[in-house]
């Protein structure tokens, strides 16, 4: 039997749901308003927070300090969009003690100064740290940029100027200085200011690796064969867990190293690969899982790929619907993809 072993998680994401009010051309996740209303339930947050907490405690200096890739943030999906689970799910970490709280949101549901300040005063009292505000053209496209203003505003009267992250503060900069209101197609946002994008932090994968493959050169499979993803697999900051307690590595949406409802096990007794062919292939070479695909049907696209990590979702996507592979989770993910 061959195994792999993971690291303790020094710092992770918890999704309290894919359901958003959005649907970003970006999003990793692939996230949006027609996935089903599914949360955490409290019970899941409880065991999987504990046990992250363990792994945690201890190695933080400075554990009230936010930062991107530091200790434990909230996020979706839009994680406002159950607010009262949000405050218990702080509540819980806060009496785990676990370093670096935030919350991440893209501020759609601040839509007035008082319940904005309400609902940040109550997380604050909960126990949450601070807050990352996304700001970028893509998020712009259905969230008023004045709403993500009086996020900014109020979160830097509600919680210290330092653990409010506007993440990225070069568009949200932008967006000010050419006066915008209201929301902006992404294609009118290339016309006035997309130049600005060759500063952007974009991943091309998730849905950005169909929605936005025409910014990207593009490459025959071949050109990513020889490379592994075996640092992404295994590397122990920003994990994610979603609401179903899948763990997942990175920014690897629909990829599951297992249940993190038992994480204490997973990184103890580690993953059979033997029972996780797509897992075993990407631990070696992207060629593998090509292979793997064909012997499934799968055919490369003519016109070629943005990144290795958009041939290996291209493929994930035609074996998912191919055979039951019990690390491409959740299955319903591969159908809001688009493209």
């Amino acid at each position: 039997m061959e195994k792999l072993y993971i690291p303790e998680p020094y710092s992770a994401g918890i999704l309290l749901t894919y359901k958003c009010t959005s649907a970003c051309k970006h999003c990793l996740y692939a996230c949006s308003p027609e996935w089903k209303a599914d949360f955490l339930s409290l019970e899941d947050a409880e065991r999987i927070l504990s046990q992250l907490a363990e792994k945690m405690r201890g190695k933080y200096p400075f554990p009230g300090r936010i930062g991107v890739n530091d200790g434990i943030h909230f996020t979706g999906g839009e994680p406002f969009m159950n607010f009262e689970l949000l405050l218990q799910v702080v509540r819980i970490a806060a009496e785990l003690d676990m370093p670096s709280r935030f919350v991440e949101t893209n501020a759609a549901w601040c839509i007035d100064d008082e319940t904005t300040r309400e609902k940040l005063r109550a997380l604050r009292e909960a126990g949450l740290h601070g807050i990352l505000i996304s700001a970028n053209p893509f998020t712009l496209e259905y969230v008023p940029f004045e709403r993500t203003e009086r996020a900014a505003r109020i979160a830097r009267e509600v919680f210290p100027p330092y653990n409010v992250i506007v993440y990225q503060g070069l568009f949200y900069e932008q967006f000010r200085q050419l006066g915008l209101k209201g929301t902006l197609v992404f294609e009118d946002y290339l016309r006035i200011g997309g130049g600005a994008l060759q500063y952007m932090e974009l991943f091309a994968s998730g849905r950005a690796a169909y929605a936005l493959s025409y910014l990207f050169p593009r490459h025959p499979a071949e050109r990513f064969f020889g490379m592994s993803c075996r640092n992404e697999l295994i590397r122990d900051w920003h994990i994610h867990v979603d609401n179903y307690g899948n763990f997942m590595p990175g920014f690897c949406g629909g990829l599951s190293l297992g249940d993190a409802r038992e994480l204490d096990t997973l990184c103890r007794e580690g993953i059979d690969l033997d029972e996780r062919p797509v897992l075993k292939a990407l631990l070696t070479d992207l060629k593998d899982l090509y292979d793997l695909g064909k012997q499934f049907g799968y055919e490369e696209m003519e016109e070629g790929y943005v990144s290795k990590c958009h041939l290996c979702l291209d493929i994930r996507r035609h074996l998912v619907q191919r055979g039951d592979f019990k690390e491409l989770q959740p299955r319903v993910f591969y159908e809001h993809l688009g493209g």
